[in-house]
């Protein structure tokens, strides 16, 4: 069975993208780079809601040519959007409904991880249904003050178990978390 797997930054005070939907707070280096590709690596589809795919589509077809970014552009991505009428960036499809239950039918087959990124709505939503298997907090040591929460409407408690941490030179901790 496949894996969900969900990674996303976030800051210490809750936000993973600032007020204007920005996420150039985030420090990256080639250490948090290292990790990215590790992820990558492990994943054979990418999943995505409709405002971080229309980000990343719009980043990722005309970066340069390395190992994240051939990994972006090459990986199957699927998209829920009931509002996305189609979807341009390479090897991109659109869930228009029951995205739950195209996911839990997707995790059924052979393959490697699925990864989500961003799209903290989506992320939540899979979460209270119960189909995320990894929550991955990129946690990054600064405040931004207001921003969009990383949870968002969750309507339930979900309880989590920390599984492993990865300290980056940075000060960015990844945290790894299962469902409990």
């Amino acid at each position: 069975m496949r894996r969900l797997i969900v990674s996303n930054a976030m800051s210490l005070d809750g936000f993973f993208e600032g007020s204007k939907k920005e996420i150039a707070w985030f420090p990256v280096d080639e250490e948090f780079f290292g990790y990215a590709k590790d992820m990558l690596r492990r994943a054979d589809t990418l999943l995505f809601g409709r405002a971080t795919y229309e980000h990343m589509a719009a980043y990722w077809p005309t970066a340069p040519a390395e190992e994240i970014a051939d990994k972006m552009n090459g990986l199957p991505k699927l998209v829920a959007s009931r509002t996305l009428q189609e979807a341009s960036w390479n090897n991109s499809k659109v869930i228009k409904a029951n995205v739950a239950e195209e996911i839990a039918k997707l995790k059924q087959l052979p393959g490697k991880d699925i990864v989500l990124l961003g799209s903290s709505v989506l992320a939540s939503s899979l979460l209270q249904e119960g189909l995320i298997d990894e929550y991955r907090v990129i946690l990054a040591p600064l405040l931004i003050g207001r921003g969009g929460p990383l949870f968002k409407d969750i309507s339930r408690q979900i309880k989590f178990k920390l599984e492993k941490t990865l300290l980056l030179k940075s000060g960015v901790i990844v945290l790894y978390y299962q469902t409990a």
